[in-house]
C-alpha cells in the first residue's frame, strides 16, 4: 500500500469514528470523497481537501485532527445544503440523485 493510501485509510477510520460513514476512496489510492463536492487527498505529507474553490490542508501526521475538521465541514454542508448541490448531483449522478449525497 502506498503512503497516500495508508494515510487515507487512517483518515477514513477516523471519519467513521466521528460518524461520517459515507466517505469512500475513489480508486486512485490518493483521494477520498467525503460528500459531493468535498474531497480529501494526501500529497507531500499533507491532507488536502477542497470544496469547490476553497482549499485547506492539514499535517499528514494528524489524521484525527484532520478528520475533526473535515467532519465538522461535512456536518455543516449536510445541515445547510449549498444551492449548487442539487444541480451538481444531477449532472454527476443523473436525475435519480434526489437527496442522496
Amino acid at each position: 500500500m502506498s503512503e497516500s493510501g495508508a494515510a487515507l485509510e487512517k483518515l477514513h477510520a477516523e471519519l467513521a469514528a466521528l460518524g461520517v460513514h459515507d466517505a469512500y476512496e475513489i480508486g486512485d489510492d490518493a483521494t477520498l470523497s467525503v460528500w459531493i463536492g468535498l474531497v480529501v487527498s494526501f500529497r507531500e505529507g499533507f491532507y488536502r481537501w477542497r470544496e469547490g474553490a476553497v482549499k485547506c490542508r492539514h499535517l499528514g501526521t494528524d489524521p484525527g485532527g484532520c478528520a475533526i475538521r473535515v467532519a465538522r465541514r461535512h456536518a455543516e454542508l449536510k445541515a445547510d445544503v449549498p444551492p449548487w448541490w442539487e444541480d451538481l448531483a444531477k449532472v454527476l449522478r443523473g436525475e435519480r440523485a434526489e437527496e442522496y449525497p
